[in-house]
């Protein structure tokens, strides 16, 4: 098996002999298709089409996404657009054990833009809304469908990152077929409308660590420098992925600022860029994680709405979250769900911005959390047990089929 993080950068001259003789039997160019999930963009594998062992696919899938590419970060030899969000790969076949009641069981990969290193420590949630859709184009699987709604049809996957299952729900035509261009609803960052695709996460808690809360604490402080003594509150939350939330007004705090100074372009100052990133290190070693993964956990700073456009809109938090050491344009979907999950979980700092933005609004405590992130808004759902448990996180996306032939490695 490829541990969570494989770095192997290899090359044609780096590869061994009798690695070599294996690769050579695997299908150059290899069957592929290109398609879009939320906002992200990835290219989809069938599993029977690659080696048997996970330690082979490192020369490949770099060779697919044009990594490593240390000088110029723009994967201008493969497929990936120089990106976290557009470097990804997801692996589909039929499910290994009947034991899961999935349909189908994938594995997503996280390439490097810079290393070509292989991250399997997380899953990602937009290219999981599209997982339904590919297995049935494929064949994979058959959809399930009810007698009160044949137009609607559901896939159930298992995801081998996270031992998670995800039930994806989409319009079909007559013959099974996924039908993507209904003009139904529209994803934050996307132009279009597309048809709805409703992403629900199975019991999403502890998907990486076992536990919603790895440290059985809402709210945990750790270092943000080389002083041990300098530190900040901080909320590990494992839910779709595990994340490191900090609040606005805490880093502001911390940097010597107010609050307000905290903003999309100050967050992307190099300075600031390692502070957190010392903090997401910090937090993955309080959740029993490897702190050098990059992919996992994700960090992202919260604060309360403020604008009129905001209170117009019903936000009720605002997200800046961090994707291998980059700022998100939008929102890795995983780091959204696992907000509207925190978000009702009471200590949480997540859960105290929102409930104080619900009791200025006189509003009851609700499924729905709106989140606003750089790219627009989204709507996510979560449901818990009456012991806690989360049930399911749910969201609503779109995606579009883009290509389907073969890519060289």
């Amino acid at each position: 098996m490829l541990s969570a993080v494989c770095s192997v950068r290899q090359t044609a001259s780096g590869i061994a002999p009798m690695q070599r003789r294996l690769l050579s039997r695997i299908a150059n160019p290899l069957p592929a298709t290109f398609l879009r999930g939320g906002t992200s963009k990835g290219i989809f594998l069938k599993r029977s089409d690659l080696p048997e062992s996970q330690d082979d696919w490192p020369p490949i899938f770099q060779g697919i996404m044009g990594s490593p590419d240390p000088q110029y970060r723009r994967q201008l030899n493969g497929m990936g657009g120089g990106v976290s969000s557009l470097s990804k790969i997801c692996v589909v076949g039929p499910p290994s054990s009947p034991e899961t009641g999935a349909d189908v069981e994938y594995t997503f990969v996280q390439v490097g833009i810079e290393d070509g290193a292989l991250d399997l420590s997380g899953n990602c949630g937009n290219l999981s809304s599209m997982i339904g859709v590919f297995a049935l184009d494929e064949g994979l699987c058959s959809p399930r469908t009810t007698d009160g709604n044949p137009g609607l049809a559901t896939v159930r996957s298992f995801n081998t990152n996270t031992s998670k299952l995800i039930d994806t729900t989409f319009p079909v035509t007559p013959d099974l077929s996924p039908d993507l261009t209904l003009p139904e609803v529209e994803t934050a960052g996307v132009p279009g409308k597309a048809s709805r695709i409703v992403l629900q996460f199975v019991k999403p808690g502890g998907a990486r660590t076992g536990k919603l809360l790895p440290t059985s604490s809402p709210v945990d402080t750790v270092p943000y420098s080389d002083d041990a003594s300098a530190t900040i509150p901080v909320s590990l939350v494992d839910a779709t992925n595990p994340t490191v939330f900090v609040s606005a007004e805490h880093l502001a705090k911390t940097l010597g600022l107010l609050k307000e100074q905290i903003t999309a372009e100050f967050l992307t100052r190099p300075d600031v860029e390692a502070t957190l990133e010392r903090i997401r290190q910090a937090g993955a070693v309080r959740m029993g994680l490897d702190p050098a993964a990059k992919a996992q956990p994700k960090i992202a700073v919260l604060s309360a709405p403020t604008s009129s456009s905001d209170g117009g809109a019903g936000v009720d938090i605002v997200i800046h979250a961090f994707s291998m050491g980059v700022l998100h344009k939008a929102v890795p979907m995983t780091v959204g769900l696992c907000l509207g999950v925190a978000a009702n979980v009471k200590g949480t700092l997540a859960h105290d911005i929102v409930s104080t933005v619900w009791s200025t609004r006189n509003t009851a405590q609700g499924e729905l959390v709106r989140i606003r992130h750089p790219g627009g808004t989204v709507d996510v759902g979560a449901k818990f047990d009456e012991d806690g448990t989360v049930l399911n996180a749910q969201v609503v996306r779109t995606g579009r089929r883009l290509m389907k032939g073969v890519v060289w490695w």
